[in-house]
């Protein structure tokens, strides 16, 4: 979910799909121009969008939360 100052805190699939297309969107890139950069599959970077848990997102997101933390996601000044 987006909060105060651009930051995006990640508890579902669907919080970092709304991350991911927030800066993607922001860096003026389209799906297919952020696929080539990564190495990734256009239609891959739609589903991780779209909120679709897919197994990697989810486990990242069961360590955290055994972990007990959270993970937040805020522009980069590096």
């Amino acid at each position: 979910m987006k909060t105060q100052g651009q930051h995006f805190r990640i508890y579902t699939p669907a919080s970092l799909g709304a991350a991911i297309r927030h800066y993607r969107q922001q860096a003026g890139l389209s799906q297919a121009d952020l696929a080539e950069r990564t190495g990734l599959n256009r239609t891959y970077l739609s589903d991780l969008e779209q909120g679709h848990e897919t197994e990697q997102v989810k486990r990242i997101l069961r360590v955290l939360k055994q972990l007990g933390v959270r993970m937040t996601l805020e522009e980069a000044d590096w």
